[in-house]
């Protein structure tokens, strides 16, 4: 071999080394690499990868690039817990999102006033903001429970709407002055959770703004609202002023995004080209078992969040 063509080989050949090389740990770093918005598994979604130990959990959702996290049963964990959880999630640079304050679905309790169950809710609020303090957490979901249906005759729409507003006013009282902020979960009635009060964003919106406390504001669940509404950009745009928190899950089926009809790539790019910096709670379960369906579901959040 002639040296020229020796070392026009030899460049070709070093040129397709590092082509590959950096192409290999540009893959390792983007599948490391934080996500642009900041999606939020909980406990379980990792298990099978992890670990039954939830706080392994969280140190392999953080090694995936996760920056928040959420529990809807954090209230329920033992505070020794609770405390070691907001520990780690403080040394791993998590934030931690919604947890339930109170969500008395199938129940009625805002929509007739009945001082006992008011002062339950009330107490159930104050209960909250301890357990949030513990945890480092700033929002807090609320469902207002059910439509008053009786027994004296379904109360007209209007009364019920009224006394959902005024109990929300002294929820926020409490939140308020701590810079706590509940988010009002509207529910889909078709596939979960029939007969619920709220149900649609704008009726949350309408809610919020009559409320008019930074301590309320709308918990926009995309699968929930994909199923009672549709149309989720315009909706998402319509009440963008009131909505606190999102949460994401597929439909049918509420699995990870791709497992069904909401072209999420669309609408996760969206809501970051509007600004939004705060969490999307990863309400679903695992459309795959094992840790293969751990790993599916962060390979779906990949591929939704290349914008």
């Amino acid at each position: 071999m002639q040296r020229r063509e020796f070392l026009k080989n030899s460049v070709i050949a070093g040129s397709t080394a590092a082509f590959v090389g950096s192409t290999t740990q540009a893959g390792e770093s983007d599948d490391k690499k934080p996500f642009h918005l900041k999606y939020a598994p909980h406990f379980g979604m990792f298990r099978n990868a992890a670990g039954n130990d939830p706080l392994d959990q969280l140190k392999f959702a953080a090694d995936q690039g996760f920056t928040a996290w959420e529990d809807n049963g954090m209230k329920k964990k033992p505070q020794a817990l609770q405390q070691q959880i907001a520990d780690t999630m403080d040394k791993l640079n998590m934030e931690m999102g919604v947890f339930v304050a109170h969500g008395s679905i199938g129940k009625l309790t805002f929509t007739r006033k009945d001082k006992d169950v008011w002062n339950s809710v009330l107490k159930d609020i104050k209960d909250s903001v301890e357990v949030a303090k513990r945890v480092n957490a700033k929002w807090m979901t609320v469902v207002p429970g059910n439509v008053d249906e009786g027994p004296r005759g379904r109360l007209a729409e209007g009364y019920q709407t009224a006394n959902v507003i005024e109990l929300l006013r002294r929820c926020a009282d409490i939140f308020e002055p701590h810079g706590m902020v509940m988010v009002l979960e509207p529910l889909n009635w078709y596939a979960n959770h029939g007969g619920v009060f709220l149900q649609g964003s704008p009726q949350a919106y309408a809610i919020c703004k009559a409320v008019n406390s930074p301590a309320c504001k709308i918990l926009f669940d995309i699968y929930h609202q994909q199923i009672t509404e549709g149309n989720l950009i315009v909706n998402i745009d319509n009440c963008w002023d009131e909505i606190g928190y999102f949460q994401s899950g597929d439909n049918p089926g509420r699995k990870e995004p791709g497992t069904g009809e909401i072209n999420y790539l669309n609408v996760f790019k969206h809501i970051h080209s509007k600004g939004f910096d705060g969490i999307i709670g990863m309400e679903h379960g695992n459309s795959k078992p094992g840790k293969k369906g751990d790993m599916a579901v962060i390979e779906a959040y990949r591929e939704v969040d290349r914008f």
